[in-house]
């Protein structure tokens, strides 16, 4: 059993049986054939469909695609995230990330945050030398720049905090 949220739609429920796909409790007639990397051609209920994975994010099961021409949201849920959900164990992995420190020693190139900017996940923060490399420093999670520690040009230790985020 999965369920499934399409955008800001109410969550389905997706079961696999030995009678076939079943959405919402209701049998569906399905087929699909892969017709290129990614890409799909899926007939459901009559209904022709080319489907496209434009992004796949494993860990947290959540995919980006393209349904004849329109680009969707989908998250999936299995048994055992709903289990994780139940327990009340299901928001324990995503704590707030305080500080962002150096994962390296190396030289601060450029910073590209200022104090009080909002930041999502994965957004640049600064570039980091290290070994005659350029390294992007990410965001490890969401917030704001509370304070700047450091500043272009500044030689960093490893696990030196960089930033702090509120």
């Amino acid at each position: 059993m999965y369920k499934v949220k399409v955008n800001d739609k109410p969550e389905m429920k997706i079961e696999i049986t030995e009678r076939g796909i079943s959405l919402n409790e209701k049998i569906i007639d399905w087929n699909q054939i892969e017709i290129g990397k990614n890409r799909f051609h899926v007939l459901m209920n009559n209904q022709s469909f080319v489907c496209e994975v434009l992004s796949a994010n494993t860990q947290k099961k959540s995919f980006e695609i393209k349904v004849n021409g329109q680009v969707s949201s989908v998250e999936l849920k299995d048994k055992f995230d709903e289990l994780l959900h139940t327990l009340g164990m299901d928001k324990l992995g995503s704590h707030k990330v305080n500080v962002i420190k150096a994962p390296m020693p190396g030289l601060v190139l450029k910073l590209l945050v200022k104090a009080e900017q909002e930041l999502k996940e994965g957004d640049a923060v600064l570039i980091l030398e290290a070994m005659k490399m350029e390294n992007v420093i990410k965001s490890p999670g969401n917030g704001k720049v509370k304070a700047i520690k450091i500043k272009e040009r500044d030689t960093v230790e490893k696990n030196q905090v960089l930033i702090e985020l509120r």
